[in-house]
């Protein structure tokens, strides 16, 4: 099994060019099955979820060719509805194939989802959302089988701002006869890209306050299109400049993206710059300690909230954390102790108390943005960090290690 070694100590300079979305890739790879043709999606990351969805994608039909982060999608003959087991085990977004398949061949036979082991992730609101344009739902033996000759529009609210339930409704929804309208509905920069994907293909959608209109069209056309650049991926080398005392330039990124976390590292210390060309994090002063909540978009991405801990183990004084997204996001904090940092947990809060320095040990990654929060550790921590479990990384980070390498991080694969 391989793992990253970690030589700690360097701080991050430079600049770095980020990946597309994972986050924007997979319902939009998911949405091109709604019109029939060639898709051309460039800026696609080349991630472990990506070629998931890909191989989702070709088990109901199309013909894909991904070279260079372009992939060219054929989705002219569609005919298999039913997703295998295998495939959507793996990824809570693999689900998203269930509202395209809906919307194209009025059934989907999907698998309950899988992904981390972050806490419970329940697809009650997209099933409730599909049987309001009048699905019709039934579950045996572990899959959903969905079903409709009709699609109408209907008022549809979420009990939570669920992003995939908002795609998967969005994507069953194009097609519907007359007016949707989806209220408390997910805004994070992922899901807006959805939104204009469809509305490129013809589809009529439009944000209205907190509810998001669609009205039914006949047919949408297939698309060239370019993913937005990773605001995940772009806070997390963000929180390693300011944990490494680094000054990096990150080039081609949105900064609306990341207006939360830009204003806590701003309030710790750190010094968040933006240009034309994108954005510098430059960490000369010590990190102040501080409050972080976790919450739906605008508030503080839970994606982010492990990197932030790890930052945080540094700080001068006590810092809480609390989680509010999902109960088990804390998988980070017995690895973070085992590196020497000062971690109690009470409830869905993490009380921190700084330490001057985090020491190198062997570690284990649990999630994607665990597993990211340990980088970020161990290129700050003295000594050799070793983290195994690192195809969870890979997941979500494309060639991370290359990128922080070039920042002058000493990391290496083995």
């Amino acid at each position: 099994m391989k793992k990253f070694v970690i030589e700690g100590g360097r701080p991050l300079k430079g600049e770095v060019t980020l990946s597309g979305s994972k986050n924007a890739s997979l319902p939009i790879l998911a949405a091109t099955l709604l019109a029939p043709g060639e898709h051309i999606i460039h800026n696609v990351p080349m991630l472990g979820d990506v070629k998931t969805m890909i191989k989702i994608l070709k088990a109901t039909g199309a013909i894909t060719k991904f070279e260079n982060h372009t992939l060219v999608i054929n989705t002219k003959s569609i005919t298999n509805s039913k997703v295998p087991y295998e495939l959507v085990s793996t990824m809570r977004a693999s689900f998203l194939i269930a509202g395209a398949l809906i919307g194209r061949l009025g059934e989907a036979y999907v698998s309950r989802p899988g992904g981390c082991a972050i806490g419970s992730r329940p697809i009650d609101g997209h099933l409730k959302g599909f049987e309001a344009l009048g699905v019709k739902i039934e579950e045996k033996h572990g899959y959903i089988n969905a079903t409709t000759k009709d699609l109408k529009g209907a008022e549809i609210w979420l009990n939570e701002r669920s992003v995939t339930g908002t795609e998967n409704i969005l994507l069953a929804s194009v097609f519907a006869k007359g007016e949707t309208r989806v209220t408390n509905y997910a805004k994070e920069p992922h899901v807006i890209d959805l939104i204009k994907f469809l509305n490129s293909m013809g589809a009529k959608i439009k944000a209205q306050d907190d509810s998001i209109i669609i009205e039914g069209v006949k047919k949408l056309q297939p698309k060239e299109y370019t993913i937005s650049p990773d605001y995940n991926e772009a806070g997390t080398f963000m929180i390693g400049s300011a944990i490494t005392g680094g000054d990096i330039f990150l080039r081609d990124v949105r900064w609306e993206d990341s207006i939360s976390e830009i204003a806590k590292l701003r309030e710790i210390g750190v010094e968040v710059k933006k240009d034309k060309l994108g954005i510098r994090v430059k960490r000369k002063k010590i990190i102040k300690p501080c409050t972080v909540k976790t919450a739906p978009c605008p508030g503080f991405p839970t994606d982010l909230q492990p990197q932030i801990t790890a930052l945080l183990t540094l700080a001068d004084g006590t810092s809480i954390v609390t989680e509010t997204m999902f109960e088990q996001r804390f998988n980070h904090i017995p690895e973070l102790r085992r590196m020497g940092a000062q971690i109690e947990l009470e409830e869905r809060s993490a009380i921190i108390k700084g330490v001057s320095e985090l020491s190198g040990a062997k570690v284990m990654a649990s999630d994607i943005r665990a597993g990211a929060a340990l980088v970020l550790a161990g290129l700050s921590a003295k000594g050799v960090t070793e983290i195994s479990r690192i195809y969870h990384i890979d997941r979500g980070y494309e060639n991370l290690e290359t990128k922080l390498s070039t920042l002058g991080a000493k990391i290496k694969r083995v």
